[in-house]
This record gives C-alpha cells, structure tokens and sequence, in this order.
C-alpha cells in the first residue's frame, strides 16, 4: 500500500511539474501572440491611414500644382498682350491690346476667389474687376452677378486677413532676374499673333530652363494667346471700340520678377493658397482662398472605404511638420477614427494549436494514469493472488501432510475413521483441481479475447449432463440441489459451449456451497426458464446474501486477500470473474440479481436460443 502511495505520489509530482510548464508556455505563446496580432492589427491601420493620406494628397496636389504654376500677371483681369512677362504693373498705354487674365473666367468647386494683395494693403481679384476693366469683362467675358459674387467673396477675405499676418506667414521670394522682352513688329493682330505665340512659348522654355519659371504649362499660355477676341481699349474713348489694326508698343525694359513659393495656411476660417511676388521692387501677396468644406468632404468621401470614422482637423502649423497624419499639400490633420479590421487576419492558430496541445497532454496524462492504475491494480491483484492462492493451496496440503502422516504411520486403526479420512482427502484433491482448473482456464481467457466453438443443444440433455456432478458436490457440503424447468424450457435449443456451460454452473453451485452453509433452508436452486429470445438458467440459494458494497466488486478477479481468504469461505475470488469471461465468450452473459422473496443470492446466466430451423 505505501508503495502504491508513493508511485501515485511521484506520478502526481511529474504531472504537476509538466502542466506547470505547460500553462507558463501557454501564457507565453498567447502573450506573444497578442502583441504579435496587435502589431498587426497597428501595421494594417497604419497602412490604411497611409493610404488614405496618400489618396487625399494624390487628390490635392494637382490643385497645389495648378495654383503655384500660375504666373504673376493672371492676378490682373487685363494684362498686355505683347508683353506678358516684361509688364511692371504700370498705367496702360491708350494703344496697347489688352486681353483678359486666365483666372477672369475661371471657376472650380474648389477654390472660392483669387486675390492680390499690394503694397498698399489694397485687396483685389481678377475674378472681380472694377473701374474700365469692369466695362471690358462686361463686355463678353462675365455677368454682373458673376463679378458681384466675387467681390462679395473678396470683401468677406477681406475682413479676414491681414497683410503683415499673411507676409508672415510666407516664404519670401527669390532674388529677382529680369527677363527678355517680347519685341514685337508693327502690324496687324492677326497676324501678329502667330510669330508672338512662338516667341512667348519660346520665352517660357527658356525661363523653364533657367530655373526661372512658376512650373506653369505650355497649354495656359496657348490658351491664353489664342484667345479670339482681342479687345482695343481707349480711356478717352468710352465708346469700348473693338479694333482690327492696332499696332503694339515697341520693346520696354525688363521687368525683374522673383515669385516666392505657393504656401497653403490658415487665415482665421478661411484657408488660403499664397505667395510673395516681387516685381520691380514692389512686393504683392497672390493666392486664392480655397473651399475648404468642398474639399473637406470630397477627401473624406475619397477615403470612405478606408476610413469610415475620419475627421480632418483644419489648422495645422510648422510645428506639427513631422507629425505623420498631417497632409503634405494643406496644413491639415487627419484624425482616423476607428480603423475597421480585417477579420480573417485577426484569426491565429495559435490558441487552436494550444488546446490540441493542451488536449494531447491531457489525454497523455490520462492514458498514463489509466496505464498506472491498472498496473497497481494488477500488481495489488497478483499480491492478493499470490497470497490467496498460498493461503488455499497450504490448507489442503497441510491437511494431506497430516493425514497421509496418520494414514501411514499406521495411527489410525478404526476402518471409519481410515475411510472417513481417505474421503477428506479425496475432498481436498477435488479442491485443489477446481482451483488449479479455475486458475488455468481464466489464464486462457486473459489473453486476447476469442470465441468458445459454440453448437446448437438441447436445454434439457444441457442440465442432466451436469446434473450428477452438481448434486454431488451439493451433497457433500451437506446441501440438496432442486432442478426445476417445465417441458418448454426443457425442450428449448439454446447456441452454446457445453463444457464452458457445465463449469460455469459448478462455480455457482460452489460458491452457494460455500456461502450459505450457515442457511437453515440447505437448498440450491437451479431454475430454467425462457426470457424472450434466451434462456435462463438461474443459481440460488438461501444464504445471507451479498451486500451492495461487495456487489461493486463482485465479478473482478482475485477480489479476495490473503486475509480475506483465511476470514471467509474457502478460495480466491476467481470463480465469478471465470464465470461471466467463460458466458461471454460464447456470446451468453451472467449477472446477479437479488432474490425478491427472502435472503440469499441468485446469478443468472443467459444464454441465447437457437433460431436456426
């Protein structure tokens, strides 16, 4: 018992130290895991964001591109035809060809106005002309209530901004380099204007090579000198005569130019594209105020499908420079929200990969412990045994030692006593051959489980084969064996093994030997009777029964101890386990049931009928 203990014991210290290493494994794995899925699920959002920053500037830059590639004179409603890169902002000549600036007529739901701002703090915009230019935007070009809206557009900036604000805000342009006029002959326009498309195209490549030019196209200034109409205006001719035959001003002076850089920021509310443009020493500030709630929801409907909770976040300053969520094009900050996540890679096998591990260990343990309880059990067995067997095999030949002693010493000299001790003799060998014959057949039937060779017998030729050996063995514990079954039972055919039958029911009527000798009724019953679709034959007897703890244990092998053997009936405990091994295998089945009219045992064994006509 103590060394069962402490095998238990060490099993159960083994098992606590591996399922100790494996919840420390596990917590790891799981803890890795996570942050290896957060990191993950961080890396996806990032990329998400990444994205989306990159749609919105991807959709801003070529309106950042648009604005800075603009040149200086489009901020005018009217510039000179001839010389577009040499004018100085000076009071209009009477004969010089206006024509009108590309932002005169322009609209976009973007921007809201374009504006200059002087020297003198004067705002104005070549969207909203005033003055004779008023007259020739009228003239064709645009509607009163276009240039109105306008100027209302320009008065509401102007009570937002402030010139020494905004300059500081904005890099200040380049040094200034003059540019090469645009000498043109006296003629007419028409003609003129071929020769002054090429030589303006020329100029801008040349400007474009020096590093000079704004990144403006080659399509804007087409554009701008293929207009059709070419309009001639006089200021001592309020009349507004369109003329045919006009001749341009010679060649002036170069105008040096230095164009800062196009910079978005925030005025207040209102968020402006802006520059410094130096010409001939007099600085302007040149931008447009963009519709920053068009804007706003056209980049958030852009990035709708990464972002559905984004905000952007207007009024973001240098200092947030390196801040990762501010966009490269405008001073704004994307605010993402909750990023949705991607469900399929969110799933990990690792907790899947633990509970099958976790379920393996578990198993193992179990199957180990399973292993170890039957190996206690059988080594608990083989002691019981080991020392019933000693105990049952000492008795009788202790009993053989002494009478064969008596017997041949010549001490016994009555002829009764000789006879009476030769048949206590013949008892003990009986004893002794249904031990060694219990123990040998269950050795036979503890190997792989086979099948008896079972045939078809009479139930009636069944119970007289057996019938003269039971009642002998009842008679000589001093009991009467009664054989009851009626003509059917008798007559019935039942599948079976006959000499695995006739030893099943000698270990029946031997143990109701055993057990019930103290019954004051002596009898043992064997009953037949058919059940159904077998037969049952039925061992009983009158003794004091079997208690329910013992009847958990009943049909095990070798139940009995050595103390349990010297304490009780004589044998080991072999009997019933033989008996129900021997009824199974030739597909019967044994069982106890208790007897309802009075004490004693009763055991049933059940064999099939035999169907086959």
């Amino acid at each position: 018992m103590r060394r069962t203990r402490i095998l238990w014991l060490a099993f159960a210290g083994c098992l606590a130290v591996l399922l100790t290493a494996m919840a420390a494994v596990s917590a790891i794995a799981l803890r890795l895991d996570r942050a290896e899925r957060h990191a993950h699920a961080r890396a996806a959002a990032e990329e998400k964001i990444r994205l989306a920053l990159w749609r919105m500037d991807s959709a801003l830059l070529p309106l950042v591109v648009r604005e800075s590639a603009r040149p200086y004179f489009v901020y005018e409603p009217f510039h000179p035809l001839g010389m577009a890169y040499t004018w100085r902002y000076r009071q209009l000549a009477i004969n010089e060809v206006l024509v009108p600036s590309a932002l005169l007529t322009f609209s976009s739901p973007d921007v809201r106005v374009h504006f200059q701002l002087d020297e003198n703090a004067r705002l104005t915009s070549p969207q909203a002309p005033t003055g004779n230019q008023l007259d020739l935007a009228s003239d064709g070009y645009v509607t009163g209530p276009q240039v109105d809206e306008a100027a209302a557009r320009l008065a509401e900036l102007g009570r937002l901004i402030d010139r020494q604000t905004l300059r500081s805000l904005l890099p200040a342009p380049a040094p200034a380099t003059a540019t090469r006029p645009i000498a043109l002959r006296p003629g007419k326009a028409d003609e003129q204007l071929p020769r002054q498309q090429m030589v303006a195209e020329e100029n801008v490549d040349r400007l474009r090579a020096q590093g000079r030019g704004r990144g403006f196209t080659r399509d804007e200034i087409t554009s701008l000198l293929n207009s059709t109409n070419i309009i001639a205006r006089y200021e001592a001719n309020k009349s507004a005569q369109y003329q045919q035959d006009v001749t341009f001003n010679p060649a002036v002076t170069p105008a040096p130019v230095a164009a800062g850089q196009m910079r978005p920021c925030w005025i207040g509310e209102a968020l402006l594209l802006a520059r410094r443009v130096n010409v001939d020493g007099a600085e302007r500030i040149q931008g447009c105020r963009l519709h920053w709630p068009h804007i706003r929801e056209t980049l958030l409907a852009d990035v709708g499908d990464l972002l559905p909770e984004a905000r952007l976040v207007p009024g973001a300053s240098d200092a947030d420079a390196n801040d990762a969520y501010v966009l490269a094009t405008l001073p704004v900050r994307l605010v993402p929200g909750t990023v949705p996540r991607d469900l399929s890679a969110a799933r990990s096998p690792v907790p899947l990969s633990l509970l099958i591990a976790w379920a393996c260990v578990l198993t193992g343990a179990a199957a180990v412990a399973v292993v170890l309880a039957r190996t206690v059990r059988l080594s608990e067995r083989r002691g019981a045994f080991v020392s019933a067997v000693t105990h049952e095999l000492r008795t009788p030949l202790t009993t053989f030692r002494l009478y064969a002693d008596m017997l041949a010493g010549g001490m016994v000299s009555d002829e009764q006593k000789r006879t009476r001790y030769l048949h206590r003799l013949r008892d003990e060998a009986d004893r002794l051959t249904h031990l060694v014959e219990n123990v040998l057949a269950y050795a036979r039937l503890a190997g792989p489980r086979s099948t008896a060779h079972t045939e078809s017998v009479r139930l009636g030729d069944l119970l007289a084969r057996g019938r003269e050996r039971l009642e002998a063995l009842a008679q000589r514990a001093d009991m009467r064996l009664v054989v009851e079954a009626d003509e059917a039972a008798e007559n019935a055919s039942v599948r079976c093994n006959a000499s695995a039958v006739e030893q099943v029911l000698l270990n029946l009527v031997d143990n109701a030997c055993k057990y019930a000798r103290p019954a004051e009724d002596r009898r043992i019953h064997l009953r037949a009777v058919l059940d159904g679709a077998s037969a049952a034959l039925t061992v009983r007897d009158h003794g004091p029964g079997i208690g329910p703890a013992e009847r958990r244990r009943l049909f095990a092998a070798f139940r009995k101890s050595a103390h349990e053997a010297a304490h009780s009936a004589p044998g080991i405990g072999l009997g019933l386990a033989l008996s129900r091994r021997l009824a199974r295998t030739m597909g019967a089945d044994l069982g106890y049931t208790p007897p309802p009219d009075g004490p004693g045992a009763a055991f049933t064994l059940a064999l099939p009928l035999d169907t086959a006509p």
